[in-house]
């Protein structure tokens, strides 16, 4: 897989996570009920802002102290896996002890050593803690919640496909998270993803929003009227640039 250039994934990272979902529906043959977090995520650190990454995956299970004694190496071997995949990054945590939160795999020391590694955050459907020191690390959480304590907390597998608040992540797959939540993008949607995300917020900017944000002194009429018009224009603006493709 070709990843996108650096300066795509800035230029991604302009856009809130909802607006690159906008650009991806249009430009996409997947089912566009899937793809994100189905359940509800939280953002500790949503003064960074958005996220965007290609996905390293490890599953835990804090709860069960037997995985440390099965693999003492585990910790090593999993380092090695994060270091040979070029960032950014983004460790997607698979916690099998979800509902219950047992331990957390992040904190201080584990921030810095993922940060260090070309990581630049996690989403977890485990916990994390240290919340002050992962934001001085610059390593961007998206979690179920806080705990205190870290358990038994030691890689189980890695490089697999994981689920995570509902959602499938493959490793390598383009996720872009924010406060909303996140979103998984499909390899074939990579390479059409900018153009669709600009797009789609020009049309919008274009059409539907003057139409509503100029009501003053127009009569109900009137303004369902604007409303109706821009909508049709909005969708005729997709049809014309992306029929070809035959995504509308």
């Amino acid at each position: 897989m070709t990843n996108l250039s650096h300066a795509e994934l800035l230029k991604l990272k302009r856009w809130n996570t909802p607006t690159i979902y906008n650009g991806w529906e249009i430009i996409t043959r997947s089912d566009i009920t899937r793809g994100f977090n189905l359940e509800e995520t939280r953002d500790f650190m949503p003064h960074m802002g958005t996220m965007v990454g290609y996905a390293i995956t490890v599953v835990i299970e804090p709860s069960n102290p037997n995985h440390r004694k099965a693999n003492p190496n585990a910790a090593s071997e999993y380092f090695q896996y994060v270091a040979s995949i070029p960032g950014p990054k983004i460790v997607i945590v698979q916690d099998l002890d979800k509902p219950s939160v047992i331990g957390s795999f992040w904190g201080e020391v584990n921030s810095n050593t993922h940060r260090a590694l070309g990581c630049v955050g996690t989403i977890t459907d485990g916990a994390i803690r240290d919340v002050d020191e992962m934001c001085n690390a610059g390593f961007k959480a998206i979690a179920r919640r806080t705990c205190v304590g870290h358990a038994y907390s030691t890689p189980v597998q890695w490089g697999v496909e994981v689920e995570v608040f509902g959602c499938k992540v493959k490793p390598g797959q383009l996720v872009h998270a924010d406060k909303h939540g996140f979103i998984v993008i499909p390899e074939e949607d990579e390479a059409r993803l900018l153009e669709a995300t600009l797009f789609m917020d020009a049309n919008e900017c274009q059409t539907v929003i003057p139409a509503v944000r100029s009501a003053t002194g127009l009569s109900v009429e009137q303004l369902l009227s604007e409303i109706n018009q821009a909508g049709k224009q909005f969708g005729e603006n997709v049809r014309n640039k992306f029929r070809a493709s035959g995504e509308w």
